[in-house]
């Protein structure tokens, strides 16, 4: 599929105004919990290197977008870095970065479903969990749309 396609297809179960404005605050939430949960996971590696389940993941995910798109992917990949340094200064500033992550996590997820309900329709994850990274993607091709760039 097209970066478009993703697009028209997450955008399917996403016309509701107060469903999309919901997504706007939750979606940039709910990647930064993620990030700041796995980031929490150290890898053991053999050199004294450290290394996190974050890093790994978002190498994937960061490969992921530049498939479908490379301009697209400097963006989620700079916002990617941005939830990882908050996370960082989260926990060297001394609060517990899992129960605020965690937290944060599970309301900006009531959040999302309360979105879905008053659309009337299902998450679109619930048919392919790419949809899961499509989300930020989504939400930055507004932006892009709106700065006159194309993705």
């Amino acid at each position: 599929m097209t970066i478009q396609e993703w697009f028209d297809a997450y955008g399917e179960s996403h016309q509701n105004p107060t469903n999309k404005l919901i997504h706007w605050i939750c979606v940039p939430v709910i990647f930064f919990c993620v990030v700041a949960l796995l980031s929490l996971v150290p890898l053991p590696l053999p050199i004294s290197v450290e290394i996190n389940l974050a890093q790994v993941v978002l190498v994937f995910a960061s490969l992921f977008y530049i498939k479908l798109s490379w301009k697209l992917a400097i963006s989620t990949i700079l916002f990617a870095l941005a939830c990882l340094s908050l996370a960082e200064y989260i926990s060297e500033a001394g609060y517990n970065l899992f129960v605020i992550a965690f937290s944060a996590f599970v309301l900006a997820w009531i959040g999302q479903f309360y979105g879905h309900r008053i659309e009337g329709k299902k998450p679109s994850f619930l048919k392919d969990l790419q949809f899961l990274l499509i989300g930020p993607a989504w939400l930055l091709g507004f932006v892009y749309k709106n700065l006159g760039i194309n993705y």
